[in-house]
């Protein structure tokens, strides 16, 4: 009776995808900030909000209330009014991606933000969770 599971094991092993075996460690992307003047620039802002698949405008609204200060974006580049020094713009990145970003569940960043009237929720396209997350 053993080896009859183990040889339906072996077979349902054999038809799953590659992508199941694979544990690509993810890592969030270090913003590069500046400051000139009053103003300071994320300007690899683009690169991080392809990196995080999510909309520019979901993380820019995010950091301008985090950092209390309006947000634009420029280019590839957002732009906030006031100096703020880098390690508090790296803090607030990973906080948005702890959460908005890394499924609660299965710890993976594939997840998207779907609006259901009122509600947003987190769903995770690698395990299937859906998790509510705080409207902005």
């Amino acid at each position: 009776m053993k080896s009859d599971y183990k040889e339906l094991l072996k077979r349902a092993r054999t038809q799953l995808p590659p992508e199941v075996f694979e544990h690509k460690r993810f890592e969030i992307p270090k913003p590069r900030s500046f400051t000139v003047g009053m103003k300071t620039f994320i300007h690899n802002f683009k690169e991080i909000c392809e990196a995080f698949n999510r909309d520019p405008q979901h993380l820019l609204r995010y950091l301008s209330r985090e950092m209390a200060t309006a947000g634009t974006i420029s280019g590839g580049r957002a732009v906030f009014q006031g100096r703020f020094p880098r390690d508090t713009i790296e803090r607030l990145v990973q906080h948005y991606a702890v959460a908005f970003l890394i499924c609660p569940v299965c710890k993976r960043p594939d997840t998207k933000i779907v609006k259901e009237k009122r509600l947003s929720f987190m769903v995770c396209e690698a395990c299937g969770a859906k998790s509510s997350v705080r409207s902005m």
